[in-house]
């Protein structure tokens, strides 16, 4: 018989993570992918589950600054034993990009202190644990400032003393191992010996407009003084003091560029144009330019300077129609034939979204083997943009063009100037709608305007202050040039009224396109939602002084949303219960500010409804009466308690409430 052998199994090398553990850190975008976005000085909640083997107490911050910095700032995190996990916030204080991180380390004197309190508590023997301690004590007063080392001083005295003056909890020298003051100064000296850091993140810190915002569309080339005259920047400026006293702070441009004459669109979209038609602003470039070019019907770029100039003084800030799409006499055609799809008969293929068609655009081709000049040319026509005053964009469709290309260029922008805005007009499928958001857009337009029902609005705006609200800003636009809803075709005066106060207090921005304060509410035919005579195709002279407009609402809106923290932010919506389906309730609470709304979703009759508040939500007490004043009417009421009756008329569909209790 042969001799058995042992198998010996090689060891391996021991791999020491060390105790603790830090994981799942918020905000956090795709594991720290993408970028997560803030408002700067607006406080960025952070938590994080931060573990330790055994009963040792932790500290953890939060630790944050500029993206190049080497000095961080930090934040105390603290420890909800009702969730097992860490939570804190901080606040960037410039604009730009930032980093941020988790730290967290034993929190030695702390579990000492705290087991020094157990044992008193026991009346045990405390010689040797408060000899534990003064050690500690001794050990950081080496690295203590002179303040900091007299308070030590004094709590070694008193925790040496020879003398008992008591048993247990009351003796004298548990007193002063238990003072805050020898705490706090304990804490600041802390080695933090063990201490262990999560992956760092980064953040983009936008300004207040980025986050905050009314946004005002119209198209210069109808501001004419008669009827068919073409408008310019010049005439435009005019309209500027009318824009800005109904409370906006963004005033959107579409494209101001020369417009092709080749296959030119006439009235309502027409194929035909005769030689009056002006044409769609989205079929940029002609013989007098492309991108960097404007319309010379508009006026120079020097007017269009004044025009920005002139805007500013208003305090509103002009946001530029970017469309990556050029008319077939763009002079890029010419010069970068290769930039364009080509069919096999050798003609370039137009912009279609079957079953439409736009004879009138050529698409940019992403997959070109010019990539690198494509992307420079694009670049720096925003660029170009950027030079002459304007810091806010509004892209046109960018989710038909590459991903890739957006997350460069407005990287590449932003670095130089951290204070622009970009806006994605993307109507498409949520993800890609969320991966533009994730890729910098600063804002995007969202499905507000195809949310009419109580159900459908709720479930929204419940996704939008979720998970997404780390990087997805929505701008809800009440209607756009391309988007007539049939709710307001339908739906008179009081469907109007409705969407604007919902688009108002719903969103911290939002917006309306020129001609929705007079109601205008006819489609091209039934079942579209494109306008009849859509200013798209031609010129819309509108009278600024018609009776019965929404001017007085669109302002008292825009003054409450400047007068209310409260509706700066999304994050803090709730809603709030009522027994009619037609009624939404919804507040919104920044500290001691609460604005409630209470809204009739059906236009065409009253409705009448008990509506359940939160009343922890509204920050008032149940044992007292508050007030609930209307800043759409003025009407002030005393409530009781969460049931109160309400009712909306097709006159007065929405209460805007400002909720006290003195």
């Amino acid at each position: 018989m042969g001799t058995s052998r042992k198998r010996v199994t090689k060891l391996r090398p021991i791999e020491d993570r060390g105790r603790i553990y830090i994981e799942n850190v918020t905000p956090a975008v795709d594991a720290g992918r993408y970028r997560t976005k803030a408002q700067v000085g607006v406080a960025l909640p952070v938590a994080a589950d931060v573990l330790r083997d055994g009963h040792d107490l932790l500290r953890a911050v939060v630790r944050f600054a500029p993206r190049k910095a080497r000095k961080w700032g930090e934040a105390e995190l603290t420890y909800d034993a009702l969730g097992d996990r860490w939570h804190g916030a901080f606040a960037a204080t410039a604009v730009g990009l930032w980093k941020y991180e988790v730290e967290a380390w034993t929190d030695r004197f702390g579990t000492w202190r705290r087991d020094l309190e157990k044992r008193a508590a026991a009346h045990q023997d405390l010689d040797v644990e408060l000899e534990v301690g003064a050690e500690l004590i001794e050990a950081r007063a080496k690295k203590a400032t002179k303040t900091t080392r007299a308070v030590l001083a004094t709590a070694l005295k008193n925790i040496r003393a020879k003398k008992h003056t008591g048993e247990g909890p009351t003796d004298s020298r548990v007193q002063a191992a238990l003072d805050d003051a020898l705490l706090a100064a304990m804490r600041a000296l802390d080695p933090r010996t063990d201490s262990v850091t999560s992956p760092t993140l980064e953040l983009t810190v936008d300004r207040k407009l980025g986050v905050v915002g009314a946004w005002y569309e119209f198209f210069p080339r109808s501001t004419g003084e008669r009827a068919g005259e073409h408008g310019t920047f010049r005439t435009a400026i005019e309209r500027l003091p009318h824009i800005a006293s109904m409370g906006f702070d963004v005033i959107y441009l579409p494209p101001i560029h020369p417009i092709g004459t080749a296959h030119r669109k006439g009235k309502n979209n027409t194929l035909i144009a005769d030689k009056h038609d002006v044409g769609s602003p989205w079929a940029i470039g002609s013989k007098a330019g492309g991108h960097t070019a404007v319309h010379p019907d508009l006026g120079t770029l020097a007017d269009f300077d004044a025009f920005v100039r002139a805007a500013n003084g208003e305090n509103l800030e002009v946001a530029l129609d970017f469309a990556v799409q050029c008319a077939p006499d763009h002079p890029w055609v010419k010069q970068h034939p290769d930039w364009f799809q080509h069919r096999p008969d050798g003609s370039i293929r137009y912009a279609e979204n079957p079953p439409k068609k736009y004879q009138d655009i050529y698409p940019i081709d992403f997959d070109t083997k010019d990539k690198q000049g494509l992307w420079n040319a694009l670049r720096d026509v925003l660029a170009f943009w950027v030079s002459h005053g304007v810091k806010v964009f509004r892209v046109d469709n960018p989710h038909t063009k590459s991903f890739a290309f957006w997350e460069w260029a407005i990287d590449s922008l932003k670095a130089d100037n951290p204070e622009l805005v970009f806006l994605a007009e993307a109507f498409t499928r949520p993800k890609v709608m969320a991966t533009l958001a994730k890729l910098g857009f600063t804002q995007s337009y969202t499905y507000f305007t195809w949310k009419n029902t109580r159900w459908e609005l709720e479930a929204y705006l419940r996704e939008l202050v979720g998970e997404h609200a780390n990087y997805f800003r929505p701008n809800f636009f009440a209607n756009t040039p391309d988007i007539l809803h049939e709710y307001l075709q339908t739906g008179g005066a009081a469907a109007f009224r409705i969407r604007l106060a919902l688009a108002a207090t719903l969103s911290p921005t939002y917006g309306i396109y020129s001609g929705y304060e007079f109601y205008e509410n006819v489609p091209l035919r039934e079942g579209s939602e494109e306008y009849l005579d859509s200013e798209k195709y031609q010129l819309r002279q509108r009278p600024l002084d018609a009776k019965g407009s929404l001017v007085p609402m669109i302002r008292t809106l825009n003054e409450t949303r400047r007068a209310h923290p409260c509706l700066e932010s999304l994050t803090n919506l709730v809603f709030h219960h009522a027994d009619k389906d037609a009624i939404l309730t919804y507040s919104k609470r920044t500290g001691d500010d609460c604005v409630l709304v209470v809204a009739n979703l059906n236009p065409h009759s009253v409705e009448e409804a008990t509506v359940h508040v939160d009343l922890s939500a509204l920050g008032v007490s149940p044992s007292r009466p508050y007030q609930v004043r209307d800043v759409l009417s003025n009407d002030a009421h005393l409530w009781q308690g969460g049931a109160n009756y309400v009712r909306l008329s097709p006159e007065h569909p929405v209460h805007v409430f400002h909720v006290t209790q003195s």
